[in-house]
């Protein structure tokens, strides 16, 4: 906002300002580089003379106002004022507003006053003061005749009689520091004065006493706070209320061992506490979450709990579900074993699903295709079951209502998984071998031959050294006992020679050189990788010496000989 004595950005005007002379209202001497004001001449106040015109603007000469005009422009001030014929234009505008209401009369197009006036009285020269109104809010009068610098001062009839007080730029309002909130100030207050064109603002009016009174809002204030405050505490207390409730009151929780009804529920590796109790819960087997999770908690083996399927009741306990879930009776897995065949893994599944012996293996049969077998998998005629190697290692849900191409097509996905994360089709290169097909066939082999992770990777430099046609050892013959027990499907470690030599199966490896068409179990992970990083010692030759766990080696066949002696003592013949 603009105020009376001050132009946008400036200090207050005082008696030391260039304009007014050099210290008081007596006119002195300029300082050199310095025009005198009113027109470079001492000024005496003499009485009844020519009527003052501000810097000569009454005969047209513009001196004082241009020297005026010069160094108020070079004490920083940014106020950009007209040219000399706008300049006389708006003081004649100026003076005509400022005496149309003291019976005085205007200016005429030549600067001169149309008729007599009274002449404005000085104040005493010994005053340095005298009768000037305050830099703040008083009527100090246009000395560069810009209404953007000055307002024009109100009409008649919005004068006050009583003098002015000192314009200030903060209201303390009506007890000189109540806040403006409960004083009446702020969103009540009417505004439209500053827009009314008047080119005043509420701190003008306020500087002046003038304007509306203040509305009192006081009470109603208090009792808003005071409502929105107790809301607020009603509030807080409810909702700690809920919150201490669910978390430190006691969980829903069914009663007892549950109903008649039972329900299957799969539960997957690595699954914490709390998603079991998710998958409980949306089987209707217990209440809520936190209550199976706190039981959990509170049992000693509530860690132990697998994954798999698992046949519970509804509305249980918390606490019975958990015992239940640690009873492998209610546990619908089915665990395929590091080596097992295929046959012993259908034969559970039928099991666990409670199907008619045979079901699962008739399926695999029939729609081995779709489920999800590499494209490398099957690439040998006469390879006895297509899954054979590809059902991997771990346990999977079995229950009952479930379909066993399911449960297979679980196992598939996992198999070929794994098989992508080795890369076996770089490393069947890099082993020698046709394809990756053969690397699952010889880890197969070194699953079921081998006992300890260091006997498979001694088991397996046996198979590749064997294959090499050119060692003058074995020439390219395998001769692995646990190749004919597939084609028996037995595990009998007491194989006679005569047995062996009388198979052609084309699984036989006594018969056969060579790797078998497929897989004859399915290896685990200890088994590949050690396929897959196999010693280089020289060995080609093994017996389990005890005839149960431990495995010897051999690099020649009179040395094979002599371990072969140690297990025949071991076994009293």
């Amino acid at each position: 906002m603009t105020e009376y004595g001050r132009g946008p950005g400036s200090e207050p005007w005082h008696p030391e300002d260039p304009l007014f002379g050099d210290g008081g209202w007596e006119g002195q001497q300029a300082q050199p580089g310095q025009q005198a004001a009113y027109g470079g001449q001492p000024q005496h106040y003499p009485e009844q003379q020519q009527p003052q015109h501000y810097g000569d603007w009454g005969n047209g000469q513009q001196a004082a106002y241009g020297q005026a005009q010069q160094q108020y422009q070079q004490q920083g001030h940014g106020q950009q004022y007209p040219q000399q014929g706008q300049a006389q234009q708006y003081q004649q505008q100026y003076d005509q507003q400022m005496y149309a209401g003291q019976g005085q009369q205007p200016y005429d197009n030549n600067g001169w006053a149309t008729g007599t006036h009274h002449q404005a009285q000085y104040p005493d020269p010994a005053d340095p003061y005298g009768q000037q109104a305050g830099a703040y809010g008083g009527q100090q009068p246009d000395y560069y005749g810009t209404p953007e610098a000055y307002p024009p001062p109100e009409p008649p009839s919005r004068r006050q009689a009583e003098p002015e007080p000192p314009q200030t730029d903060w209201d303390p309002g009506p007890d000189q520091g109540e806040h403006a909130f409960f004083a009446g100030g702020g969103d009540d207050d009417d505004d439209s004065d500053d827009e009314s064109g008047d080119g005043r603002g509420r701190g003008d009016r306020r500087g002046r006493g003038g304007g509306k009174p203040k509305k009192r809002r006081s009470g109603f204030a208090c009792l808003v706070v005071v409502l929105i405050f107790g809301g607020g505490v009603a509030g807080v207390g409810y909702f700690g209320h809920k919150f201490f409730q669910d978390r430190f009151g006691d969980a829903p929780d069914f009663a007892g061992d549950g109903t008649s009804a039972t329900v299957s529920v799969e539960i997957p590796k690595g699954a914490p506490g709390s998603e079991i109790g998710q998958r409980l819960k949306a089987a209707g087997v217990v209440k809520s979450v936190d209550a199976f999770v706190a039981a959990q908690a509170d049992n000693p083996d509530g860690d132990k709990i697998q994954a798999g399927a698992y046949l519970l009741k509804k509305q249980m306990s918390a606490a019975s579900a958990v015992e239940m879930m640690l009873d492998p009776k209610s546990q619908n897995n089915v665990l395929v074993r590091p080596g097992d065949r295929n046959v012993a893994v259908y034969k559970a599944i039928d099991e666990k699903l409670e199907l008619s012996a045979g079901t699962t293996a008739k399926a695999a049969e029939q729609k081995y295709k779709t489920l999800g077998l590499p494209s490398w998998a099957n690439d040998n005629s006469e390879i006895k079951d297509p899954l054979e190697g590809f059902l991997y290692p771990g346990t999977y849900p079995a229950a009952k209502g479930m379909k066993p191409e399911a449960v297979l097509k679980e196992m598939v996905t996992q198999a070929a998984n794994k098989y992508d994360a080795l890369g076996l089709e770089a490393k069947a290169k890099a082993l020698k071998l046709d394809n990756p097909l053969q690397v699952v066939t010889v880890a197969s082999l070194v699953q079921a031959e081998g006992k300890t992770t260091d006997d498979f990777r001694k088991m397996a430099e046996v198979v590749y050294n064997r294959l090499d046609l050119a060692n003058p050892e074995t020439y390219g013959a395998v001769q692995f006992d646990s190749t004919y027990n597939y084609v028996k499907k037995q595990s009998n470690i007491d194989v006679t020679e005569s047995e062996v030599k009388g198979n052609y199966d084309p699984y036989n490896t006594y018969t056969h050189k060579g790797l078998p068409p497929g897989p004859i179990g399915n290896p685990g992970d200890d088994a590949m990788k050690s396929t897959l990083n196999p010693t280089d010692d020289g060995w080609y030759y093994f017996v389990a010496t005890d005839g149960v766990s431990k495995t010897e080696f051999a690099k020649t066949h009179d040395d094979f000989l002599k371990l072969k002696d140690k297990f025949n003592d071991s076994r009293g013949g």
